[in-house]
């Protein structure tokens, strides 16, 4: 494929979201780059979320996990449904009756300044490590196919897609985002299904033909009974609700878009759609990856490397031109996905939940700008750093990765906001830190000896459960007790 043409696809579409920008931007200040100035249209807000929610991790490696992990993947958003209604029951009418820009300020008017902390740096934590590893993902694709034929570095290329991320959200903040989050969806699953279009073709069958290779291939199993597998079905099923419920529910990344609707009501609607919408997407992209195993098969394709390389390396040399580019944009759509959101609620985090610029009484409306420009770019440069450092640590399929980190970082915000709301308690908040590091390091330390503790158990994504359990227990401990 001409790499000519793969460079005026991604001016292309990067132009589009310019134009998308420079319209939704206008007359913007901080309210609309917090919270979008609450007007955002729910059903807008749903259907960007979809894309947001797949990012780059869904289009490049659930496609090639289905190589070692099948369907089990579905386990987990079929228990995404309890967990995206658990949110809107629990969550969003929390967050909506206190008015809140950062989620974490919970969690200083339940405990105190150090559990405030302490959320947010657990926050800020999880999403530099998740959106750098989306971010990632999907660069170090274009990186192999595109840029490596012309000499360019790899660190340049994600300071240039970060340079025009920068660019096209430093003004409009979530007010931009959510109308760009529409046009990144839009495209990923086009993408998705003109490949099946494309592959249909390539092996002279139909779509009913392709649906036959999946259901008789030996990809597509679903439940697996055997309590000792990671891919056990409860086990997914039973992460799948709580995976929803901290990396959308305790997200700001993601809750920054919810509440950037109109009232309590919408938001409650926006989420329950789309997590019914993510079932059928999340299928579609499992089906996906059985299909290009079974074109790699009978076409004799070895695929060299990680499974990741699966759906790019097919559509970019199998597939013909047309193929190629409609990849290339579902790529470059998922790269922006993953960082535009990520880089505003990191931004919003740290200026409100770091440095306190919500405070009216300590800074003006201009000196509140000015810091969220500085933090903005600021935190780009981090992430550019920690972009170019997973480069050399890239050993296995990054979905599994990425949810293997939450498990550690999410768990302590789920056991924070657990206490909060389903205890009365009140707690010793200078412990609050200590109790929120060594959960984790308790939680590492019972998964990598559990084989021999609990009798050939292997812990999966329901490592998040069990560090969210220790994080709850450790607060309970360090509860204030009534004077005697």
């Amino acid at each position: 494929m001409s790499h000519q043409l793969i460079l005026i696809s991604f001016l292309t579409y990067t132009f589009l979201l310019f134009a998308i920008s420079f319209f939704t931007s206008r007359k913007s200040n901080n309210e609309s780059y917090f919270v979008g100035n609450r007007i955002s249209p729910w059903y807008v807000v749903a259907y960007g979320m979809v894309g947001a929610s797949l990012s780059g991790v869904t289009f490049i490696s659930v496609p090639g996990w289905v190589m070692s992990t099948q369907f089990s993947y579905m386990m987990v958003v079929t228990g995404y449904l309890l967990g995206y209604l658990t949110i809107a029951l629990v969550l969003l009418p929390l967050y909506y009756k206190l008015q809140l820009t950062s989620i974490y300020s919970y969690l200083g008017e339940r405990f105190g300044f150090w559990s405030y902390k302490t959320g947010a740096f657990y926050f800020l934590l999880s999403r530099v490590i998740g959106a750098s590893f989306r971010m990632f993902l999907v660069i170090n694709v274009l990186q192999i196919f595109v840029f490596d034929a012309y000499g360019i570095p790899f660190w340049v290329t994600v300071v240039i897609f970060m340079v025009l991320i920068n660019l096209y959200t430093f003004k409009g903040g979530i007010k931009t985002i959510v109308w760009t989050d529409t046009l990144q969806t839009t495209f990923m699953l086009a993408a998705v299904v003109l490949t099946f279009y494309f592959i249909k073709d390539e092996m002279a069958t139909t779509i009913g033909g392709l649906v036959n290779g999946i259901v008789d291939g030996e990809h597509s199993k679903i439940f697996f009974t055997d309590w000792q597998d990671k891919r056990f079905f409860l086990k997914e099923f039973f992460a799948g609700i709580f995976i929803a419920i901290v990396m959308t529910g305790l997200d700001q990344d993601m809750m920054q878009k919810n509440l950037s609707c109109k009232n309590l009501k919408d938001a409650q609607k926006n989420i329950i759609s789309l997590s019914w919408v993510l079932v059928p997407v999340n299928l579609l992209f499992l089906s996906l990856g059985a299909v290009l195993v079974l074109f790699a098969q009978t076409k004799g394709i070895n695929i060299d490397g990680t499974s990741d390389v699966l759906f790019p390396t097919i559509a970019l040399k199998y597939l013909g031109p047309i193929a190629g580019i409609t990849f290339i944009i579902g790529l470059i759509s998922a790269a922006y996905s993953s960082a535009d959101s990520a880089l505003t609620a990191l931004t919003t985090s740290f200026t409100i939940d770091i440095l306190g610029i919500n405070k009216k009484d300590k800074f003006s409306e201009k000196q509140r700008t000015s810091i969220r420009y500085y933090a903005h770019f600021g935190i780009a440069i981090f992430l550019i750093f920690v972009i170019v450092l997973f480069k050399t640590i890239n050993n296995q399929a990054v979905i599994s990765e990425l949810f293997t980190i939450a498990g550690y970082t999410y768990g302590p915000l789920l056991g924070l906001f657990a206490f909060g709301l389903f205890s009365k308690k009140k707690i010793k908040d200078r412990f609050v830190p200590l109790v929120a590091i060594l959960s984790p390091f308790v939680c590492y330390i019972i998964s990598s000896n559990s084989v021999a503790w609990l009798n050939g158990y292997k812990f999966g994504f329901e490592l998040l459960i069990l560090n969210g359990l220790l994080t709850y227990i450790g607060l309970f401990l360090i509860r204030q007790r009534p004077a005697a």
